[in-house]
């Protein structure tokens, strides 16, 4: 499975055509704050929700969630892979490195305002 650094996600996040950045975790969590740009996908609701959020199976994913420890990215990354989306990518240190690196983050309500 790919995997991407906190480096190299915070240079594509900047560039033109930055990949769709998806957490896998529950709501209350994104709501809290979230990569910037990202958009809700938990990891239990891939099979639901996978063909509204990503319509295009060639498009490139990067997948993430709380900390290296956490697994709900890989789940929800293998199970993409096995949908048949071809461009699927961990960020496996997460939310926990991004923010010790300090980047910034996004809350519910930027995310809300966004999509208006």
């Amino acid at each position: 499975m790919k995997t991407i650094s906190t480096d190299a996600l915070y240079r594509s996040l900047q560039a033109n055509r930055s990949p769709l950045l998806l957490e896998a975790l529950p709501e209350r969590y994104f709501a809290q704050k979230h990569l910037p740009g990202a958009r809700l996908f938990p990891h239990d609701q891939v099979d639901r929700r996978a063909g509204e959020v990503i319509p295009e199976q060639s498009t490139p994913v990067v997948v993430y969630c709380a900390s290296r420890s956490c697994q709900n990215s890989r789940i929800a990354a293998q199970r993409l892979i096995q949908l048949g989306y071809t461009d699927v990518t961990v960020y496996e240190d997460g939310k926990q490195a991004w923010e010790e690196g300090g980047l910034p983050f996004e809350t519910d309500s930027v995310a809300e305002q966004r999509a208006a």
